[in-house]
């Protein structure tokens, strides 16, 4: 609902009035009504009554999907002559007391309204109208267009409220991150994720009363701008909770809102549509920043800021773990897919697969024969490595557990890094000789085992293998939590434009 920073028109009976560049708002007892003012920007025309009309029909209308007891219709306003002059909305007042910024600010518990909140808007985006001309604001090329064009209004404000080269920093990795994940933009189209939703989520207009919070003011004026996917919509309010503070409360709605509504949406694509979020949120700062807004012109860069943290976060990559057997590198692929929640595939795995066996089953065979010719060996380094460009471009990064020592097929991985717009680290685990031939009796005397590899191959795999340079060194030979830390530190890298003092 507008108002002005100054005031507190939701005061209980108090009456007020409150104002924005396109409205004002009257507040009395248990009532407000919003009058439209008559002006033209470059968004929205209320330069004629009945424009303004149609805009209260649309705004009641689109509201009453999440809040039908709130928006109470809308009133014609007469003259002394009886004629109608002008068009009012007429509204529930709602209580300050319970919006859902203000209960954020104070430290108050908002669990409880917090499921609540995700549990209407997945209700909300199940049933909201979609189309094949909704669905279009949700193709990788829209998506794209939107990033650009803020990026280019943006422009001029680089080097006075906006610090340029996170500016870029950020253009780039949207950019970078859209262009690698077309499959996934379309399988959100094509499973209907794709709708006419609510367009400005944000806790100053989110109530949350005993029977449950009441969510108003959805964009009317622009109906282009309610249209998009269903994880950008119910972003935008995790966005406003991290600008206010509170990042577990982010984190916290974003699970809920996931479960309720089934979502199977990689992380990434989250971070993103948080992301895209922000900037559009600092884009606002630095418009409100240049008509007198002091506020706002630290609110810009600090929603930059968040933008490019989560853009960081959804940075999509195709981890390496290589070694020789016995060198640990199933257990740090282990960990660092544990760690971060990523897929993990494994070529002992895969290689028994295609040949019709259980992963434990025994294939043990002389080196370079069985399941273990060059043959078998280029098969299955090409099945995995079909495999994880497949989610690669549905934004799941991916860690691939091999031995990585014939230098062709990390070439291979490279390129579809490259052409999936992944980040592609690379990391060799390393073991004494003794320490590994250990390992492998140990794992032998174990029982059934996914590798099939003995001593004796892998001294006849370190004859063969080829330097690995470009690989960061993981040395396991101490404990494992030490090797998978280091690890991390490789595969959590930062791009350089993010080394200046960004934090979440």
């Amino acid at each position: 609902m507008p108002r002005r920073a100054d005031e507190h028109p939701d005061a209980p009976g108090r009456a007020a009035v409150a104002e924005t560049h396109v409205s004002t708002v009257f507040f009395a007892g248990d009532l407000a009504v919003k009058v439209k003012k008559p002006v033209r920007t470059g968004f929205l025309d209320f330069s004629t009554r009945e424009a303004r009309r149609r805009a209260c029909e649309r705004e009641v209308a689109l509201n009453r999907r999440l809040s039908p007891d709130v928006y109470l219709g809308v009133a014609d306003v007469r003259g002394p002559d009886r004629r109608i002059c002008e068009h009012m909305v007429v509204m529930r007042r709602m209580p300050a007391e319970a919006r859902l910024s203000t209960l954020v600010r104070q430290g108050a518990q908002v669990d409880v309204a917090l499921r609540r909140v995700a549990r209407a808007v997945a209700s909300f985006h199940a049933a909201a109208e979609t189309s094949p001309r909704i669905a279009r604001a949700g193709s990788a090329r829209a998506v794209l267009a939107n990033w650009c064009q803020n990026t280019e209004q943006m422009h001029r404000f680089a080097g006075s409220l906006l610090e340029p080269a996170l500016l870029q920093g950020v253009d780039a990795m949207a950019r970078r991150y859209v262009a690698g994940r077309g499959p996934l933009f379309a399988a959100r189209i094509a499973g209907g994720k794709v709708r006419d939703g609510h367009g400005d989520l944000l806790a100053d207009d989110i109530y949350c009363l005993d029977d449950g919070p009441r969510i108003l003011d959805c964009i009317e004026f622009d109906d282009s701008l309610r249209h998009g996917d269903v994880l950008a919509d119910v972003a935008f309010l995790a966005m406003d909770l991290e600008r206010l503070g509170a990042p577990q409360h982010a984190s916290r709605l974003l699970r809920w809102y996931l479960e309720y509504a089934g979502e199977t949406a990689p992380a990434s694509l989250v971070d993103h549509y948080v992301a895209y979020r922000a900037q559009v949120r600092s884009k606002v700062a630095c418009l409100a920043a240049e008509q007198g807004d002091v506020d706002a012109a630290a609110d810009a860069m600090r929603l930059l800021r968040l933008a490019a943290a989560h853009l960081s976060a959804a940075r999509v990559r195709l981890v390496l773990v290589g070694g020789l057997p016995g060198s640990g590198k199933s257990t740090l692929s282990e960990g660092i897919a544990t760690q971060r929640g990523w897929m993990v595939l494994r070529s002992d795995e895969i290689r028994k697969e295609l040949a019709g066996l259980d992963a434990h089953a025994n294939a043990s065979a002389p080196y370079g024969r069985g399941l273990y010719t060059a043959r078998w060996t280029a098969t299955t380094y090409r099945e995995m490595l079909s495999r994880a460009e497949r989610a690669l471009r549905h934004g799941e990064s991916v860690v691939l557990d091999a031995s990585w020592t014939d230098a062709r097929w990390r070439r291979a991985a490279a390129r579809i890094a490259t052409t999936t717009a992944a980040d592609l680290v690379a990391l060799e685990c390393q073991a004494s000789s003794g320490i590994a031939r250990q390992r492998l009796r140990d794992r032998a005397i174990r029982g059934p085992r996914i590798s099939d590899a003995t001593p004796q191959i892998a001294e006849r795999m370190a004859l063969a293998a080829a330097a690995w340079p470009d690989a960061v060194q993981i040395d396991t030979t101490g404990r494992a939590d030490v090797a998978l830390a280091t690890a991390m530190q490789a595969v959590d890298t930062e791009p350089d434009v993010l080394r200046f003092g960004l934090t979440r």
